[in-house]
């Protein structure tokens, strides 16, 4: 059996048992595709040896992608080998024998300032200045501005992946703890809390314009015509939100996830609400979040903490000047 084959039958025959999205799917499809165009079409899958592996890794760091890039693409590879070993193609997975040392990803996520958080989420219930799909009708801009007002305090409150936050349902809202109910990476379900009075207050507000407007679909977040919104519906969302708050920086959904992040490790979260409030699998996940906080701390000890001022005198009684 040739990669090309190998690549063709595995995907239907893995993804057609297996409860996973199609956004992981076409991740798996276009990792495949690339290691297949790597090692030759025709090459015949049990010829495939480590050594290949190594160069597809030497490769990948040359162009270069980052390192979280590449361990996805050897883990996608590392699957389709493990399956074709189930079904008795191949004996062993040359993954089996296979050491990369990639070393470790340097780039920290990126958050936003409170500050930056402050500008946005003040932007957002003062409203856009002037906005194409905002002039159908005052209804319709009131609507769409109390959405975007929702959207960002919904972001910001939860730490919500895009891709979650868009695929919640007017069902997963459940406003006698004001918490919505997520569906997650991996189909893992958690609930994520409306922590505060202005958030809560922005939620119900676009509740009460949804009814009055009788949406009749059943995403929570719609757009303009009334379907509900994409991911890059919500990402134009805080870009359009951004410019108009002169926020100098791309504004990403993601970002304000690492803002949630590293801001509730800042004031003293602890890492295991803090997984659970992300939806992280995995602790680990989590930890790299602590890099962050820890720059934080040492900054503020570094002008905060009271050696500063005891060195002060104590420099003085060395040199014989005596504070009075």
């Amino acid at each position: 059996m040739t990669t090309t084959e190998a690549v063709e039958k595995f995907l239907p025959g893995y993804f057609g048992t297996s409860n996973r999205s199609l956004k992981t799917r076409s991740a798996y499809s276009h990792d495949l595709i690339q290691f297949r165009d790597f090692v030759g079409r025709e090459t015949p899958l049990i010829s495939i040896h480590p050594e290949i592996l190594e160069a597809w890794a030497a490769h990948l760091q040359s162009h270069p992608y980052a390192i979280a890039s590449i361990r996805r693409k050897f883990a996608s590879v590392r699957l389709f080998f493990s399956y074709w070993v189930r079904r008795e193609a191949i004996s062993s997975s040359p993954m089996w024998r296979l050491r990369l040392s990639l070393g470790r990803e340097q780039a920290l996520p990126r958050s936003l300032s409170p500050a930056d958080s402050r500008l946005l989420i003040e932007q957002a219930w003062r409203g856009p200045k002037s906005n194409p799909l905002m002039s159908r009708s005052h209804s319709n801009s009131q609507f769409l501005q109390a959405r975007d007002v929702a959207i960002v305090e919904t972001l910001f409150a939860t730490g919500m992946r895009v891709g979650e936050i868009v695929k919640l349902r007017i069902s997963d809202w459940h406003p006698e703890d004001a918490h919505f109910l997520v569906r997650g990476k991996g189909g893992r379900e958690r609930l994520a809390f409306l922590p505060d009075d202005r958030s809560l207050g922005a939620v119900t507000i676009y509740f009460g314009l949804r009814e009055k407007g009788c949406v009749p679909t059943d995403p929570l977040f719609v757009n303009a015509m009334g379907k509900g919104i994409s991911e890059q519906g919500v990402a134009l969302t805080l870009g359009r939100i951004a410019k108009s708050a002169e926020i100098p920086r791309r504004v990403t959904p993601h970002m304000i996830r690492h803002t949630v992040a590293t801001l509730l490790l800042r004031y003293g979260a602890d890492l295991r609400i803090v997984q659970e409030v992300l939806g992280h699998a995995s602790i680990s996940t989590t930890q790299r979040y602590v890099h962050i906080a820890k720059d934080h701390l040492l900054e503020t000890l570094r002008v905060r903490h009271p050696n500063h001022h005891l060195n002060v005198i104590l420099s003085r009684a060395k040199t014989g000047c005596h504070p009075g």
